[in-house]
């Protein structure tokens, strides 16, 4: 069944933002902390046995300098300089092996797949652990570690390492740093949306059924994780629920969608119970950039598979070459 409201009301929503006032000094102060640490990317060849692409094991320094891992995958005995992908991995999720990102790659372009810190004990497996463990109680996923603290909070780390990752993509030799793409869906989508604020001359960013948009209407709306994992937390700290919403409002996409201006594409499923249409539309309406949607009336989480993938090489085609 539709899950949320009417296309026509989607089409208008355009939910109130509780912006901090210091959002943009916020992570200002974050990136700069982060760069303090070397960014020192690491291209180790990698044996992948796959005869039409260049593997090369990935290493950065991330949030607090962190190592963390990705994959970089070129069409092989590419010259460059080619448009590089930025592919960001869905909730619970890590890099897993090479061959699960061939799209791109066989497209002709470079592909940069970051793997996510602390995750990938859920979908596909990851290779990066995550050395802050957050401090204080948490539902067991990533949702809610550190939220009590915004310095603290799992999200700060993690889009501090999206931004990293793309500086690390921009480093290597093959990658022309004028036509980089960042996409990924849920989990993913909310990293490529942050990455349009936070990266300000990115070539593109498909923005697929974004998680971690207008985070309060969802928490009210769908019982499905990983918002489930919130409002059971709130259920549980019952007296400290406005704290939790305070640390959430510095990672909320509506607010990077306000600052964004790289162009985008966005994707919503209207039967998505996981990233409700709404939030999705929240975020897209608020959106500053040039931007369009893609719109899946009969389709859930999964949104438009592998006929959204023909849509956004296509797409891909016209924007970089």
């Amino acid at each position: 069944m539709f899950v949320d409201l009417p296309l026509d009301q989607l089409r208008a929503y355009l939910p109130e933002r509780r912006e901090p006032a210091d959002f943009d000094a916020f992570w200002d102060r974050t990136l700069a902390e982060a760069r303090v640490h070397d960014l020192n990317p690491v291209f180790e060849p990698y044996e992948a046995d796959l005869a039409l692409v260049d593997v090369a094991d990935v290493t950065f320094a991330g949030f607090g300098g962190h190592p963390i891992k990705g994959w970089f995958i070129a069409p092989a005995g590419a010259s460059g300089p080619l448009p590089c992908v930025m592919e960001f991995i869905g909730y619970g999720g890590g890099r897993g092996r090479p061959h699960d990102w061939l799209l791109w790659p066989a497209a002709g372009y470079a592909t940069f797949v970051m793997d996510t810190r602390g995750q990938g004990g859920t979908w596909r497996s990851g290779d990066t652990p995550d050395p802050v463990g957050g401090n204080g109680a948490q539902i067991p996923g990533k949702l809610t570690q550190g939220v009590f603290d915004r310095d603290d909070y799992y999200y700060r780390r993690l889009y501090t390492d999206v931004v990293r990752a793309v500086e690390a993509a921009r480093s290597h030799p093959l990658v022309d740093a004028g036509r980089v793409v960042v996409t990924g869906g849920s989990q993913g989508g909310g990293m490529a949306l942050a990455a349009a604020a936070l990266v300000p001359d990115l070539a593109y960013a498909f923005v697929n059924v974004p998680f971690m948009c207008d985070i309060r209407r969802a928490v009210e709306i769908t019982d499905e994780d990983p918002y489930g994992e919130l409002g059971r937390f709130c259920g549980i700290h019952r007296t400290r629920v406005e704290d939790i919403f305070a640390t959430l409002d510095y990672f909320d996409g509506l607010h990077f969608a306000a600052r964004a201006r790289t162009p985008a594409r966005f994707s919503v499923a209207l039967r998505d119970g996981v990233t409700p249409a709404s939030t999705v539309f929240g975020a897209y309406n608020h959106y500053a950039g040039p931007k369009d949607i893609t719109v899946w009336p009969f389709n859930g989480h999964e949104g438009g598979e592998s006929q959204q993938a023909l849509e956004q090489l296509r797409l891909a085609r016209k924007i970089l070459g």
